[in-house]
């Protein structure tokens, strides 16, 4: 394989790497939100229910504690929907993890290809020059040896 297909694949490959790079980033930031709503929910629920203890202290007729209670009940539902789309988010994460280390050893492969053809080009240019002075060397010889030539 030559040097220009080589390096087309490796271009190839290196943009393929930084998309899946972008969509691991995007997973993770996804998945980081998702952390960040639950805690929020969790800790507005909290709030929630501290007022509801200092409503209590006062007194609370019966239709204001069963607001409060389905209102804390809506609050758990959103934080299990959370934690579902937590779950979701992390797989999706492993997933593109999974997929950018394929993708990062594919261009390793490559690099690892380009170099070593670099070093076969190297060692065929080394060889082509050391012939030429070699021949070069055998016609001064012959010259030396010879006059007339």
């Amino acid at each position: 394989m030559s040097m220009t297909q080589l390096n087309t694949i490796h271009k190839y490959e290196s943009d393929k790497e930084h998309k899946a790079v972008q969509q691991l980033q995007l997973a993770e930031k996804d998945y980081q939100e998702n952390l960040i709503r639950l805690q929020s929910v969790g800790e507005f629920r909290l709030e929630y229910m501290k007022r509801l203890d200092q409503r209590a202290v006062s007194g609370v007729d019966s239709v204001t504690y069963r607001h409060f209670h389905a209102f804390v009940a809506k609050l758990d539902n959103a934080a299990e929907q959370v934690e579902i789309a937590i779950k979701q988010a992390k797989a999706l994460m492993e997933q593109r993890k999974q997929q950018w280390t394929l993708q990062h050893q594919k261009v390793q492969a490559i690099e690892k290809l380009q170099e070593k053809q670099k070093m076969l080009l190297a060692k065929k240019a080394n060889r082509a020059e050391q012939a030429m002075f070699d021949e070069i060397a055998a016609q001064q010889y012959f010259r030396r040896r010879n006059p007339q030539y």
